[in-house]
């Protein structure tokens, strides 16, 4: 339900009038912490940020850059893409970004689908896939690379009419800005609408190929004024490490959340060496990520242990036990426990009050000995971590949870800007994807085979395609009207795809998506996000991918865990020539028979035609823009041509 109590409505019209009156107000503040060739973070003020951003401002409007102008930024997170894009939004331009682990058909297609005349990239790499076929781009006749380019790119680029020009050349052009410009460039704030397009964010083509999502500055403004409610913990000067691809949405309202809360942001890599490096040098408050990334440095700690003694191991085990049981009884205690069927929240207190007591000095210990030496390891002062783009596995929530690490689940799509809800950093509950931000409208209602029956709003705990509203929605796929009447109604109800139910205390809970529903040839209707997660946590599976529409029954594709499961084969002795030929062992083979059968069955709730009857071993994991998308999304069409041949050999 839309809240008008909860908005802070000082922030302005728009992006850049939001920016300057922080600048106003925090001038001193950090808000870029960027690492130079010694590895050392060098520290950008608000005021000296906005300087930069306004000398850009007026160098790119020398160049031609006008209001409305869309300008493509093919890059990934650093320090000059958020002035670009503040300056590109300051001149009322609209910025068309992607990152660096696109294909160059992606590229090609984005820029020339969006008419733009002027690109920002990244490197010489990034030009050379676009260069690659000049004639799909013929408007493109600048380039602006951030990095240094060589001689061979220039000359290939001018050969083919695209001048190339060095991002800073432009910085020191912008130095010269007179006080007059510098008075027009911010007149120039003014005149923009609330209403005008900030930018077009094409959407990771799962299927088919990429939308423009239209994104005004209102959209973002929206979420802005409400993110003080359910980011509660957040301070002044808050330092947030940023790791994801910032073309994404959900990277990128972030960026303009954080300045709307007054904090800054520390640039580093989602690898795990290098992030957990720069989480001791930065010591951030928070950070984004994707569920995979946090996975992925649990699963490097629980290596880790195995390879210690047997007493340490027991120590671990043990208080990495008692920390689970712990949380979840104070979750029932203190009334934190998501109710999707109705009852007195005194019988949760009276349920968890016993154990809750009883693990209590077990958790103390565990404190001292254990939880706080693994948070340091995180740089020690995260008020919490936000995850979205994914599902969080339940191990690896209640593994951080044990250990006293707030990791939160966010739930959002690009054509909401991108958030819809997130877990409330003050008081998070397990099982859901947060409360609903106060600037939407959200209702559940009843869909049959991923059609809608009708509109009316289901009661709390019933199933659904979720349905929002609000001033956070899009305004529309770029030159896709067809498409946009297909996912928005008359009444400005946006069609999430999603199947999700609302809880009595107003979390939504996602159970799958409509339009990836399995329907068997006996007519069963079957959610594969949910067996997907489930199998997930196995520790010898990284990825899995459930199939089957219109045959009798389920299979999967299972990428393994290539360093567990050498791992089990060293301890039990399996002979074998290479990582390929292990796979293929009866031994490997029965051990992921096992480890699906006792993750998908009647005990954990699944019915008998939800069962995984094939399987098969995939040596090679998913690679982003091949098999999954930026936002670690499987593009499940791609999956299943490309692995073609095994598809086949899963229904003989």
């Amino acid at each position: 339900m839309i809240d008008e109590s909860k908005m802070d409505k000082t922030l302005g019209k728009n992006i850049p009038l939001m920016f300057r009156e922080k600048v106003k107000k925090i001038p001193n503040h950090t808000l870029q912490e960027v690492k130079n060739k010694s590895g050392v973070f060098v520290r950008y003020s608000y005021s000296q940020v906005y300087q930069h951003v306004i000398e850009m401002a007026n160098t790119l409007k020398k160049l031609g850059i006008k209001k409305g102008e869309n300008v493509g930024i093919m890059s990934d997170n650093r320090r000059e893409w958020l002035i670009t894009d503040f300056a590109l939004l300051t001149l009322g331009a609209v910025d068309v970004p992607r990152g660096c682990d696109s294909m160059g058909v992606e590229m090609r297609f984005i820029l020339n689908f969006a008419e733009c005349k002027v690109c920002f990239f990244e490197n010489g790499r990034q030009l050379e896939k676009v260069l690659e076929k000049i004639e799909e781009v013929p408007l493109l006749k600048t380039a602006i690379l951030f990095d240094y380019p060589d001689e061979k790119t220039v000359e290939n680029a001018k050969a083919l009419g695209v001048e190339v020009i060095n991002y800073h050349f432009l910085e020191s052009e912008g130095v010269s800005i007179t006080k007059e410009e510098w008075v027009q460039i911010e007149e120039e704030m003014e005149s923009i609408d609330p209403s005008d397009t900030a930018t077009i964010i094409f959407t990771s083509g799962t299927t088919g190929l990429p939308k423009g999502v239209q994104l005004s500055h209102d959209n973002y403004i929206a979420e802005c004024e409400v993110a003080h409610s359910v980011l509660g913990l957040m301070q002044p000067g808050d330092i947030w490490l940023t790791v994801l691809p910032i073309w994404h949405s959900f990277e990128r309202a972030f960026c303009y959340m954080v300045v709307a809360l007054e904090g800054g942001f520390a640039y580093s890599k989602p690898i795990a060496s290098v992030m957990l490096q720069d989480m001791n040098l930065v010591q951030p408050q928070w950070m984004n990520v994707v569920p995979r990334l946090f996975e992925a440095v649990a699963q490097g700690l629980f290596r880790e242990v195995k390879k210690q003694e047997k007493m340490q191991q027991l120590v671990f085990n043990t208080f990495i036990g008692i920390g689970k049981v712990y949380y979840k009884m104070k979750e029932r205690v203190l009334g934190l426990r998501c109710r999707y069927k109705w009852y007195p929240r005194f019988l949760d207190v009276l349920w968890g009050i016993v154990p809750f007591i009883l693990s209590w000095p077990g958790h103390i210990v565990g404190e001292l000995v254990l939880y706080r030496k693994i948070r340091a390891r995180f740089g020690g002062n995260f008020r919490a971590v936000i995850s979205g783009g994914g599902a969080l596995q339940p191990e690896t929530e209640a593994f951080y949870h044990a250990i006293g690490f707030n990791l939160l689940e966010g739930y959002g799509m690009t054509e909401c800007a991108p958030v819809i809800s997130v877990r409330n950093s003050k008081k998070p509950r397990s099982n859901n994807v947060g409360w609903v931000f106060p600037s939407f409208d959200v209702k559940i209602v009843a869909e049959k085979d991923g059609k809608i029956v009708n509109g009316e709003p289901l009661k709390a705990g019933k199933r659904g395609i979720v349905m929002v509203k609000g001033r956070q929605v899009m305004k529309g796929y770029y030159k896709r009207p067809d498409l946009t009447s297909e996912i928005i109604d008359g009444e400005g109800w946006l069609n999430t795809g999603d199947i999700g139910m609302i809880s009595y205390d107003e979390e939504i809970k996602l159970v799958g998506r409509a339009k990836d529903t399995i329907v068997l040839l006996g007519g069963e209707n079957i959610e594969p996000l949910v067996i997907e997660k489930a199998v997930n946590a196995s520790p010898y599976i990284e990825r899995s991918m459930v199939v089957g529409q219109d045959k009798r029954y389920l299979g999967a594709f299972i990428v393994p865990d290539q360093h567990n499961v050498v791992a089990y084969a060293e301890e039990n002795n399996i002979l074998y020539d290479n990582y390929e030929t292990l796979l293929q062992t009866n031994e490997i083979q029965n051990l992921f028979r096992t480890e699906i059968d006792t993750l998908v069955n009647a005990k954990t709730g699944f019915r008998a035609c939800e069962r995984i009857f094939k399987f098969t071993l995939l040596k090679e994991s998913f690679e982003i823009g091949k098999e999954i998308n930026a936002k670690q999304e499987l593009m499940r069409h791609k999956i299943v041509k490309i692995h073609e041949k095994e598809y086949k050999k899963l229904f003989k």
